[in-house]
């Protein structure tokens, strides 16, 4: 019986050494993963970001966490819209945000310049 059980686990080897071989490779594989899927929040937050600040700079609707900028000289005065928006990352790596010791997030800032009202 002991001869059957070396003999079965003879053969078994290659499972082992496959496991050894995927289970990094699976880990690379979801932190990659993850990067990708952190860019295109990322970049899709930053759109959003800048049509929000284009849109409350063109009809003058500001929300409380808007900053509102003066920039200019004597003669002219140019006021410059900085909306913040920030989204929290999905987690594909288990253990991924203990390691970094926090809930990761994007923030992104869109600016836009103030129309001035003609009446």
């Amino acid at each position: 019986m002991l001869r059957k059980a070396r003999a079965h686990l003879a053969r078994e080897d290659g499972n082992v050494e496959s496991a050894l071989v995927l289970i990094p490779l699976l880990i690379l594989f979801l932190i990659g993963a993850q990067i990708i899927a952190v860019t295109n929040l990322r970049n899709a937050d930053l759109a959003m970001a800048q049509g929000d600040a284009a849109a409350r700079a063109i009809s003058h609707e500001f929300q409380p966490s808007d900053e509102i900028f003066e920039i200019g000289g004597r003669f002219e005065r140019i006021r410059v819209l900085v909306t913040h928006r920030s989204h929290t990352v999905p987690q594909l790596v288990p253990g991924l945000r203990e390691l970094m010791g926090g809930v990761p997030a994007t923030d992104v800032v869109g600016i836009a310049v103030i129309e001035p009202i003609n009446q």
